[in-house]
């Protein structure tokens, strides 16, 4: 097992059947711009021509307007990124997936898409094609981006691991940042992927895995 891998012990990943054993009971709720909120800051590293990487469903974005108001004063909450059409998904899971497979060459398919999964969400049940999930950090009122120990949508082998929400080998700073930012995203209702600490997410099969609901409320949407 390498350095990576110690600290994945113990977490469902996204690619495990019991996470794609749970129905989606889609509600049909809009997706709706994150700009809308005064609350929340927007950062132009995943921004597209048409604005689809900043929209949400409209219990996410209550969500985060909560958890925006839950911070300490001087923090805001950055968003990176919300929808991702699943295309695009598709474009990243093989991107990634296809380096591990050049790294590990002895890797079977099967480790392959799970391994991919501690990045990469498989297509077919992502969060962020849902309009379920955003990947976000904190920032100062005036933008600056505090330290939370990697940059959002640092792999977990550029890391070190370090991209795992509770990895051990965080500075304190930078560990109590992300308990900032954990306590208000959850306070207002979201659960996170433990392999990364920026990934946020309401409605989807992973919230239900994680909170025990019956089934999701969003399943993946074209726009």
């Amino acid at each position: 097992m390498d350095a990576v891998d110690q600290w994945s012990a113990g977490i469902v990943m996204m690619a495990d059947p019991q996470v794609s054993a749970i129905p989606v009971r889609e509600c049909g709720e809009e997706l709706v711009d994150t700009h809308d909120c005064a609350d929340l800051l927007l950062s132009s590293l995943r921004a597209d021509d048409l604005g689809v990487f900043a929209r949400v469903r409209v219990g996410v974005l209550d969500r985060l307007a909560t958890a925006s108001q839950a911070l300490p004063a001087g923090l805001r909450l950055l968003i990176v990124e919300c929808y991702r059409p699943p295309v695009l998904q598709r474009r990243y899971f093989d991107r990634y997936r296809d380096a591990l497979r050049a790294a590990n060459p002895e890797w079977d398919a099967a480790r392959l898409r799970m391994a991919a999964s501690r990045y990469v969400s498989p297509p077919e049940l992502a969060p962020h094609s849902a309009g379920a999930a955003v990947d976000l950090t904190l920032c100062t009122d005036d933008g600056v981006e505090l330290d939370l120990g990697t940059p959002v949508n640092a792999t977990p082998e550029e890391s070190g691991g370090r991209c795992y929400t509770d990895s051990p080998g965080l500075d304190a700073p930078a560990r109590d940042n992300r308990a900032v930012l954990s306590a208000a995203l959850r306070g207002a209702g979201f659960v996170n992927y433990p392999t990364e600490w920026w990934h946020w997410s309401y409605g989807d099969r992973y919230w239900a895995m994680v909170t025990g609901a019956e089934a999701a409320i969003y399943g993946p949407r074209e726009l």
